[in-house]
């Protein structure tokens, strides 16, 4: 099948199928898959246009949603950080958009930019899942405590909540989570959401891949309440990303901006389906597992874009 806006003619059922494994395992940890999709798109199918970061936000749009949906059902929906995220991200959003099509048209500048991207979240994983073999007791009483419950937990029991909001100002951002309680920087979370949907909007990932890790190492969150939140972020700055591609789309009539809707709509359904697989899944398989086999996919494949644009 071709699609005209990607300029590629690929098999019907390889975006999806291809969405559907990488969203089935990258959901495990909170993240929607974009970041690896992006790869796929540029190297595998040859899609290098401008058009690939808003095609990979259109994937997020229809393929978030489930995993969002997991998560508030689960409770673990901590609502003010998530409009914070949200707030931070948009305009950020914007401005990547624009960089993405005024610098970076260049699909080899583009890939040298996102080997940047992915080598920074692969090495500061690695780095942070050593620090972890090296601590088994860094996992706290709050964390056991959420496995154990999920391994016992049924899709019909919504009557607990793990995590409650004990206070929001624009200073302070506190909730409980299993008893324990967390306190974050209003000013510290909305800095980093806007330098993260920057990024995000160049490279048409939303930023929810960058966002969590942050959260988990400098601001010392649960991972099971920051996926949440980085999802429904990654959620509603895409739907921005894909409006404002679109809009100036006119601007640029030599360059393919707007998303090619049919690649991103198979892309999104197959994601949609392993988003929700995924999460279901999650607590049979060791969450270090997965991590470590993002890491090697995320390290690599910047290492290939390296090597591509020096050779």
């Amino acid at each position: 099948m071709y699609f005209s806006t990607a300029g590629i003619e690929t098999a019907i059922w390889v975006p999806p199928l291809v969405a559907f494994v990488v969203s089935f395992f990258t959901s495990m940890g909170g993240i929607s898959g974009a970041f690896l999709l992006l790869p796929f798109q540029m190297s595998v199918l040859g899609y290098t246009h401008p058009s690939v970061s808003a095609t990979n936000q259109l994937f997020n749009i229809v393929a978030i949603p489930s995993g969002v949906y997991r998560y508030w059902r689960e409770g673990r929906m901590v609502w003010p950080l998530t409009w914070i995220v949200v707030a931070g991200t948009l305009p950020g959003v914007f401005i990547g958009a624009v960089v993405r099509v005024t610098w970076l048209p260049d699909p080899g500048l583009f890939k040298l930019f996102a080997a940047g991207v992915l080598l920074y979240i692969g090495l500061k994983m690695m780095r942070d899942l050593r620090k972890q073999s090296g601590r088994n007791a860094g996992k706290n009483n709050s964390e056991k405590r959420f496995q154990t419950l999920m391994k016992n937990w049924r899709s019909d029991d919504v009557t607990s909540r793990p995590s409650t909001v004990t206070g929001f100002n624009l200073r302070r951002l506190g909730f409980t989570f299993y008893g324990e309680s967390y306190e974050v920087s209003f000013p510290g979370i909305f800095s980093l959401s806007f330098i993260v949907g920057i990024v995000g909007g160049i490279y048409g990932i939303g930023g929810g891949s960058i966002i969590a890790p942050f959260f988990v190492t400098f601001f010392g969150l649960p991972v099971y309440i920051v996926a949440g939140a980085a999802l429904m972020g990654t959620f509603v700055t895409s739907i921005a990303g894909v409006a404002f591609y679109q809009a100036i789309a006119p601007f640029y009539p030599h360059l393919s901006v707007a998303p090619d809707w049919l690649l991103g709509i198979l892309f999104g359904i197959g994601g949609m389906a392993g988003m929700y697989l995924g999460a279901r899944s999650q607590k049979f398989v060791p969450a270090r597992a997965i991590k470590w086999m993002l890491t090697g996919i995320m390290i690599l494949t910047a290492a290939k874009y390296v090597f591509e644009f020096f050779k």
